[in-house]
C-alpha cells in the first residue's frame, strides 16, 4: 500500500444530485482543494490543506491528512451520508464509525 493512501476511502458528495466521489489518498485530497473556490477557503480548509501537504513531505501522517480532509468535508457539507469517518484517538488502531446524518 502506497502510504499516502488513505486506509479508508473519504466519500463525499460534491454537489446535490452528483454521485459519491471517493478520495483513496492524500494527492487526491490536495487536488480537491487545489479547486476549492477561494472565498470559501478558511482555518479548516487551510487545516486539511497544511495537512495533506504535510503529509508529502512527512511532516505529519496520512492517519491526519485523512482526519482533516475528512473534518474538512464534514464541515463544509461535502462528507457522504454513509461515510466512514476515522475514530477518536486511543479507540483503537483503524478504528472507523459512520456519520451521522
Amino acid at each position: 500500500m502506497d502510504r499516502l493512501q488513505f486506509e479508508v476511502p473519504v466519500r463525499i458528495t460534491p454537489a446535490p444530485g452528483l454521485p459519491v466521489e471517493e478520495i483513496y489518498s492524500v494527492e487526491q485530497a490536495l487536488d480537491f482543494l487545489q479547486d476549492w473556490p477561494k472565498r470559501r477557503q478558511g482555518k479548516i480548509y487551510e487545516a486539511a490543506f497544511n495537512a495533506c501537504f504535510g503529509a508529502t513531505v512527512d511532516v505529519a501522517s496520512t492517519e491526519e491528512a485523512c482526519r482533516a480532509f475528512a473534518a474538512f468535508c464534514r464541515v463544509s457539507g461535502l462528507l457522504a451520508k454513509d461515510a466512514m469517518f476515522p475514530g477518536k484517538r486511543g479507540s483503537g488502531a483503524g478504528t472507523y464509525r459512520e456519520t451521522r446524518a
